[in-house]
């Protein structure tokens, strides 16, 4: 009961109600009838304690980076064209493979905005791809989503299980992605074009620090560094260079959103029967596990969705239908990850609003079509 309250407050709220008041306060509440005990908290908050600590220094360090005026001098470097929005979805995608779907969020998202301001665009229709791309991208490689880790971790699998099960539904759900996407937001006449005077000098003094993030990520994971260490070492440095401290720019909502769905989930997994979707098999069964990642994600997050689902899983063979849906699900509500949650803070940081409302209204249009290729492909394929 405190789950749906939690969640129904987040949707159905008064005005001026801040989004993270639903989880937390039932959370809260829930902890002080003793319904949660203190271990189901530590259990539930443990694995979201790296994630949580990226997001807190992700947004500052972007902040940071377009104060000393990097992501203007990057912008100033593409000259537009008619096939610019499918260069720029690419490289979105490439970005969150490689370098996950957080890192993809906090550095591209105010580069694609300067692009769109730079020649015209539609800022939001831009700014709209790193989110749509950190959902269906991020299934490739187990460092490409944290759920991935969750998963690869507690069954075992490696780089190459990823590449053979994932890499089919994934390039298949960014194909029809993009073409959703484009028919979403048709090109219009450009608008007016915003020339801002460009500091060619803060390509030198920001590219360095964006070369670590990205080193700092791959090398830094392979030999243990968490995420978050490295985007405080990099916030920490931009803040110097560009002599501001973004401290408001410090996305708590996001983490306090997280953090009280997470303990509602871990505290009434065990009361929800989840065995029964896990328990049939053949495609049904899998198309079932897809369906419980979409609207577990959707209704909560996709951390405490992986994290249940994967306690519930009867073999790992259940570890894609689940990563489909819980890692393609988020791309149709904006609380179903800490990346949209991320995203949204970032592009407000650069005047770029984007309602609830309005990222489900993209989402279902591009999201719902990439998701049903995806789970086709990993369930029947």
């Amino acid at each position: 009961m405190l789950l749906l309250a939690g969640v129904a407050v987040m949707f159905v709220r008064p005005r001026g109600l801040p989004l993270w008041a639903g989880p937390v306060g039932c959370a809260l509440v829930g902890f002080l009838v003793t319904v949660i005990d203190w271990d189901e908290v530590t259990s539930a908050l443990g694995p979201l304690r790296d994630p949580l600590l990226f997001v807190a220094f992700a947004v500052p360090l972007a902040a940071a980076l377009e104060a000393i005026g990097v992501f203007g001098a990057i912008a100033a470097s593409f000259d537009g064209g008619r096939h610019l929005a499918a260069w720029l979805w690419l490289l979105a995608a490439g970005v969150v493979i490689v370098f996950n779907l957080d890192a993809a969020v906090v550095l591209l998202t105010p580069l694609y905005i300067r692009i769109a301001r730079r020649h015209g665009l539609s800022a939001e229709a831009l700014a709209f791809q790193p989110a749509l791309l950190a959902s269906l991208a991020s299934s490739v490689l187990p460092v490409s989503n944290l759920t991935n880790l969750v998963v690869a971790e507690q069954f075992d699998l490696r780089v190459g299980d990823f590449l053979r099960e994932m890499t089919l539904p994934t390039l298949a759900a960014c194909a029809v992605g993009y073409a959703a996407y484009r028919a979403t937001f048709r090109s219009g006449p450009p608008g007016e074009r915003v020339d801002d005077p460009v500091d060619r000098a803060a390509l030198a003094r920001g590219l360095p620090i964006i070369a670590f993030v990205l080193v700092g990520f791959t090398v830094g994971d392979a030999v243990g560094i968490p995420a978050w260490v490295v985007a405080a070492i990099a916030a920490v440095s931009a803040s110097f260079v560009a002599r501001t401290l973004p401290w408001r720019s410090i996305p708590l909502p996001a983490v306090a959103v997280a953090a009280g769905l997470a303990v509602l989930v871990g505290s009434a997994v065990s009361h929800l029967g989840l065995e029964r979707i896990f328990e049939r098999s053949g495609t049904a069964g899998d198309l079932g596990v897809v369906a419980f990642g979409v609207v577990a994600s959707n209704l909560t997050n996709n951390l405490p969705a992986v994290l249940a689902g994967s306690q519930s899983m009867v073999d790992a063979t259940q570890a894609w239908p689940l990563l489909i849906g819980v890692n393609l699900g988020p791309a149709l509500v904006l609380t179903a990850s800490l990346s949209s949650l991320l995203w949204r803070d970032t592009a407000r940081a650069m005047g770029v609003e984007v309602s609830v409302r309005r990222f489900s209204a993209v989402g279902f249009r591009v999201g719902l079509p990439a998701i049903v290729v995806g789970a086709v492909l990993v369930c029947v394929v």
